[in-house]
């Protein structure tokens, strides 16, 4: 266990950050699984409704730091991918 008062603070916000960065990961699982399930149910129209709140989520994820840019790049382009391969008709 850290001893020195800055030791000691700086343990509490890394915790703190832990935590949030936490928080925004498991948001960004649950966001990217809901375009998934429409994805996987042949359902455009909730799979593109979906996917632009994964977008948003992808993007507010990456700008906090929490991921890499290239990782939400390539996440959104993937999910992209997906739900325009749907068909229309479905």
């Amino acid at each position: 266990m850290a001893n020195h008062k800055s030791a000691l603070k700086k343990i509490r916000q890394d915790e703190v950050r832990r935590m949030r960065n936490k928080a925004y990961k498991t948001r960004l699982k649950h966001v990217v699984k809901a375009v998934e399930t429409a994805i996987s149910e042949q359902n455009k129209e909730v799979a593109e409704k979906a996917l632009s709140e994964a977008i948003s989520v992808i993007d507010s994820t990456a700008s906090k730091g929490v991921i890499h840019r290239n990782k939400a790049s390539r996440k959104k382009s993937r999910l992209s991918k997906k739900v325009n391969a749907i068909p229309a008709s479905a």
